[in-house]
């Protein structure tokens, strides 16, 4: 992706573009030539305030934007001769995934409350999610459980994804990680 974005200016869209409305989760689809504000340009997808909404742009469409797609660390790392599952890679992955609203991710906001690499008896791996959300009315649910979906399933010998959403226990601020409390002020 593009690491030079003026947030400042606005970008006029070269073509109609599908996004996302923030936090309900409404698809809409932005107009060429609509002037958006790149707001945050993190793991892959983009959000921008357009008329004073928050919109996410995914990864396939920041072509729109005059932004080029970025790929991830998984794809290009060897796999294991054995069939195992390199959990860090796992880990690696689910640190590129971003709430489209706070520019931290997931792991670090403390989203994530199991990962676990489960060899299936016929062969390969299912990698077993359970994650929240930090409010359980966010409409961005299904869309951040997709994104984790389909990064972990980029990881090598990994042949099933299954994330769960759940909202017990209730997240807060407290599980954050201390870097990402000092970087919200919510320490």
């Amino acid at each position: 992706m593009n690491a030079s974005i003026d947030v400042r200016t606005p970008v006029a869209l070269a073509r109609d573009c599908p996004a996302v409305l923030i936090p309900e989760g409404s698809p809409v689809t932005l107009k060429a030539g609509t002037e958006v504000f790149v707001t945050q340009a993190l793991g892959g997808s983009v959000t921008v305030n357009v008329h004073g909404n928050l919109a996410r742009i995914s990864a396939e469409h920041i072509d729109a934007l005059g932004m080029e797609r970025s790929t991830g660390p998984a794809p290009d790392t060897p796999a294991t001769g054995d069939g195992r599952v390199d959990e860090s890679l796992i880990w690696e992955q689910l640190q590129t995934c971003y709430d489209p609203e706070i520019p931290i991710n997931i792991v670090e906001l403390g989203l994530i409350y199991r990962c676990e690499v489960v060899p299936l008896p016929a062969g390969g791996n299912r990698v077993e999610i359970d994650m929240t959300l930090t409010a359980p009315g966010c409409g961005m649910g299904p869309i951040l459980v997709d994104d984790v979906r389909s990064k972990v399933s980029e990881v090598p010998h990994v042949t099933e994804v299954d994330v769960e959403l759940t909202f017990d226990p209730p997240w807060h601020s407290d599980m954050m990680s201390e870097a990402a409390r000092l970087e919200t002020g919510l320490y």
